[in-house]
């Protein structure tokens, strides 16, 4: 029974193809092409119909929310290997364009005099060529009119290269080849045409009755006698139906293209049937970094040299002052760390000496209160005796407020205080004197002659005497 499924080598092949894949998919350009700020239907319309152009190199399903700042897209564009932004906007005069390369810039501005959406061009059109197939690779790039006139015009050119993967013009396979991006430079009016196409490329040197027969629609032929007719004649074909071809679009191919007819180092027309989107840009400037920096070229505005070296000295004063708080702010954190360890190592010993206390291991000696806690704890200590006295007109016990000065009354001992001070102690054998008065049981006369009885026993009614 033989081995089923694919072997070894088949499989470590396939992994390092799909590897290689994927090397060769991240070093190609990427982009993120989203409307900013209240741009309105028509600008957000045109920003999708033009992250349409630049598919599949790019976010087709980008969402920006209002709170989304640039720098958070920025972050989040490193990891994805995001390499340029194409950022719509709108004011109350005009629309702008602004092409951005990550992550250091340059940033070029542009105002959009015109533009066309796609279903607006594809609309004027008689027969229109737009199909899923031909979004699965990215278009071809063709810059004209790009001469030496400008390093803003280099740059310009530059910019619009890096957008697209580079081709090399003795590999490429023709048949990934399905879209053209024009773009135009007007040196009178300095303004930039944008145009999207379709490519398709036909068999010439065939009657127009051939070309009917390769198509996939074929001709009615119900009138015909035989198909020579069609063949020589073209007989029932409309003239709107032959497309005229000359030496403008006339090629040899190097190599066969899907197709009929389209054979190699045969002659065959290319075609280009636009697409839309359409756009008439004029550069405004361009700036260092991501939106933010110095200007290196303005259409409307010229500086001199005095004006650019005091805004470069306000740039550089400003640098140093940011440099310098960075710096002040490293120390402060420094230090704010320093004091957090010394507390906490303080608060551990504290902690530490307190259990020692407390379990009676400690062999150090406490050093007790300052002075100055112990005047104040005998002052407190004398306003509260103080307070007693007034309140109850007696000095109070020495029990009660041991660090309060006692006082020495210069009033006669009351009644109290002379019982305690006659009071003997209870181990002495002196005996206290007998309180005067009758004992118990002794009788005495009352009133009228009444007999009153001291004693426990119940008092006696008095006899009455005959």
């Amino acid at each position: 029974m033989g081995q089923s499924g694919r072997s070894r080598h088949q499989k470590r092949a396939r992994a390092q193809a799909q590897q290689r894949n994927l090397e060769a998919y991240a070093a190609q350009p990427h982009s993120f092409v989203f409307a900013r700020g209240r741009a309105g239907r028509g600008v957000r319309q045109l920003s999708l119909d033009l992250r349409r152009v630049m598919e599949p190199l790019t976010a087709t399903r980008l969402q920006i929310r209002k709170k989304n700042s640039l720098k958070d897209c920025v972050a989040v564009a490193g990891p994805l290997g995001v390499t340029h932004f194409l950022i719509l906007s709108k004011t109350e005069t005009n629309i702008y364009f602004k092409l951005m390369r990550l992550p250091g810039g340059p940033t070029l501005t542009f105002r959009v005099n015109k533009y066309t959406l796609t279903r607006d061009v594809v609309s004027s059109l008689r027969r229109h060529r737009m199909h899923e197939q031909q979004f699965t690779h990215p278009p071809l790039l063709v810059l004209n009119s790009f001469g030496p006139l400008g390093m803003h015009v280099k740059l310009m050119a530059t910019m619009f290269q890096n957008l697209f993967p580079s081709i090399n013009v003795h590999k490429v396979n023709l048949n990934t080849i399905k879209r053209c991006l024009l773009i135009n430079y007007n040196p009178d009016s300095q303004e930039l045409d944008f145009r999207h196409y379709s490519i398709k490329v036909v068999p010439v040197g065939a009657s127009r009755g051939m070309k009917k027969l390769l198509q996939e629609k074929f001709p009615n032929m119900s009138r015909l006698q035989d198909i020579s007719e069609l063949l020589a004649t073209g007989a029932g074909l409309s003239e709107s139906e032959a497309e005229p071809d000359g030496e403008h679009n006339i090629t040899e191919l190097p190599q066969a293209i899907a197709g009929r007819g389209n054979m190699r180092a045969q002659q065959s027309a290319v075609r280009l049937t636009e697409i839309g989107p359409r756009m008439t840009l004029q550069l405004i400037k361009i700036q260092e970094g991501v939106g933010e920096g110095n200007v290196l070229f303005h259409s409307f505005v010229h500086k001199t040299e005095e004006e650019l070296q005091a805004i470069l000295a306000a740039k550089e004063e400003k640098l140093r002052l940011k440099a310098q708080r960075q710096d002040q702010q490293a120390q402060n954190v420094q230090r704010k760390k320093e004091q957090r360890e010394a507390h906490r190592k303080k608060s551990l010993a504290g902690m530490k000496r307190a259990r020692a206390e407390a379990d009676g291991d400690s062999d150090a000696e406490d050093p007790g209160a300052p002075p100055e806690a112990d005047r104040a704890g005998q002052q407190e200590e004398e306003d509260e005796a103080e307070y007693f006295r007034q309140a109850v007109g007696e000095e109070p016990d020495e029990d009660m407020f041991p660090n309060a000065r006692r006082r020495r009354s210069t009033r006669p001992p009351s009644k109290k205080q002379r019982l305690k001070q006659q009071r003997p102690d209870r181990g002495s054998d002196h005996r206290p004197p007998k309180a005067k008065g009758r004992p118990r049981g002794t009788q005495a006369k009352g009133p009228r002659g009444a007999v009153q009885n001291y004693g426990r026993g119940r008092a006696q009614r008095p006899k009455r005497v005959a």
